[in-house]
């Protein structure tokens, strides 16, 4: 290839990555769930014709993205491309096509130029409420967590499905914001196209095919060349978080070999009972991105950086639950891989490798009775635990990682639903000691707002397994659930919260990082100017 054509594919690669970041702030701004617009829980990309993703939103989570990644190879399997016809949109919330539960739906449009298919815009978000028992990791079976929309028809030639629309509209408890967050995912997936068109005419291609072979090439080959220079060799990692019925012991096995990685999670604990299972495609979403932020962190997340990492997990295990498995709650679970990962790598390039986080997000999720006594609100509210400190700075507190998702504003949370926060603040010394500390997480309290009884639909871990330091560091403090001079709560289950009560939560810290003895005065003299010990 000319030294101008790498350039001109290079700048038209970056074009490509504005493309996409607008088709993701598109679907942020015309939410109606507070988690997708406030927070960001969503992904959006755009694929090439054989399903390769070529570019990726920098806003969204990596469960999303990278399972999202797969998602369209299904939806092409269903819809062949040359039956696609401008206009068309194609959705679906399988668990195991998409992107892990019933809660994200995704959606497919192709993209035409001059008549002609060029590619396909696919895009991911949570939304709140889908019917079932709600979202939460009681069910036992998937069928009790939702409405199960297979692949199908959204629009055909730009006509919505108004049958499969009033379907969606009677299994929610949210019939409004549920149909507006499918209106602004397919408006996501169109603006997509819009400005791809906008960036083909200005470069005067007329097909994607030279780029993304382009893309494809450059990030195997600089993944491959990072994965070359940790030494081959097999290592072990095994974490045990709290589970539902019965801790959860998560067995890692990483093998290094030349310029691939295969990772295989044999001798981890059988599927759960309850929905905290997890689908395949959502273990490998997350692997994938703990293997990524170590060895290839600036390399852009697409089909060819993910390639060279072979990751499986027998089928039975929690990380390979197969239909009808319950996964509302897979979160709790599939969020703890990066940090099964970087136990693994640690072994390989010390030095490199932060120490435990909360991990999981602590969704407050709530349901109740409106004013009226009519209707039902039912909300989540996202919270984050502390992350583990690094090997040259402190952790981040109430920070989610690896999620990315952003703690959803007080404000924003008692507009929506009659709740009162009292309290929203860090727990201090939660962060575990050492030379550089752990991140520290959360204290809130809450009430309902009209003194009317509510549930909430608990799905915390890291409760009686806390956050385990590296290197000397000290453990992180676990995390708790409890009614204000009252009972305990168990970390997952609805449990109801009577009128008059207060809530009490609080999210898990960060391990720390090195022996505390080694923390410098400098740092110490921060801590106390901050208040933070």
């Amino acid at each position: 290839m000319s030294k101008i054509n790498e350039i001109t594919n290079q700048l038209m690669w970056n074009r490509l990555l504005s493309v996409v970041e607008e088709q993701g702030q598109t679907l942020v701004r015309t939410a109606f769930s507070p988690i997708v617009r406030e927070c960001g829980d969503i992904s959006a990309g755009i694929f090439d014709l054989k399903g390769r993703m070529m570019a990726q939103a920098v806003t969204g989570t990596p469960g999303h993205v990278n399972s999202m990644a797969e998602s369209v190879k299904h939806f092409m399997r269903f819809f062949s491309i040359q039956h696609m016809n401008e206009g068309d949109i194609y959705i679906t919330n399988d668990p195991w096509m998409g992107t892990g539960h019933l809660n994200d739906f995704v959606l497919t449009t192709p993209c035409f130029k001059n008549n002609k298919i060029v590619g396909l815009f696919s895009c991911t978000s949570h939304l709140t409420d889908i019917g079932g028992i709600g979202t939460g990791p009681d069910a036992t079976d998937v069928h009790m967590e939702g409405i199960y929309i297979p692949m199908l028809k959204l629009a055909d030639k730009g006509k919505m499905n108004k049958t499969l629309l009033s379907m969606i509209r009677q299994n929610t408890r949210q019939p409004v914001e549920t149909e507006g967050d499918v209106y602004s995912l397919a408006a996501c997936n169109d603006v997509g196209c819009l400005r791809l068109n906008d960036m083909m005419k200005e470069f005067e291609i007329n097909d994607l095919s030279q780029l993304s072979n382009f893309i494809y090439t450059k990030s195997v080959n600089a993944v491959k060349k990072e994965i070359k220079k940790i030494p081959n060799g097999v290592y072990k990692n095994s974490m045990k978080v709290d589970g539902f019925e019965k801790p959860v012991t998560l067995n890692a096995t990483l093998t290094v070999k030349e310029d691939k990685i295969f990772m295989d999670y044999n001798g981890t604990s059988q599927k759960s009972q309850y929905g905290i299972n997890v689908p395949l495609s959502y273990t490998r979403a997350y692997t994938g991105f703990g293997l990524s932020c170590l060895i290839s962190p600036e390399v852009p997340n697409n089909a060819g950086s993910l390639s060279p990492y072979d990751i499986n997990a027998p089928e039975g295990t929690i990380l390979n639950a197969k239909y009808p498995a319950s996964v509302c709650a897979r979160h709790i679970i599939g969020q703890m891989l990066p940090d099964v990962v970087f136990g693994c790598l640690e072994k390989a390039i010390p030095d490199l490798v932060p120490a435990e986080g909360a991990s999981c997000l602590w969704n407050l999720t709530f349901r109740g009775q409106q004013k009226d006594n009519k209707s039902i609100f039912a909300i989540t509210a996202v919270t984050n635990g502390g992350t583990g400190a690094r090997p040259s700075k402190d952790g981040l507190s109430a920070t989610a990682y690896p999620s990315g998702v952003k703690g959803t504003p007080v404000e924003i949370n008692e507009a929506v639903a009659p709740l009162l926060f009292l309290k929203k603040e860090f727990k201090t010394g939660s962060g575990g000691k050492g030379k550089f500390r752990g991140g520290d997480g959360q204290i809130i309290e809450i009430k309902s707002s009209l003194g009317k009884d509510m549930e909430i639909l608990a799905a915390y871990d890291r409760i009686k397994f806390p956050p385990r330091g590296r290197k000397g560091g000290e453990n992180g403090k676990p995390g708790l659930i409890k009614i204000k001079n009252g009972r305990k709560l168990n970390g997952k289950g609805t449990q109801p919260i009577k009128g008059d009560e207060i809530l009490v939560v609080e999210t898990p810290g960060g391990g720390g990082y090195g022996l505390f003895k080694k923390r410098s005065k400098d740092l110490l003299n921060q801590d106390k100017e901050n208040e933070l010990i």
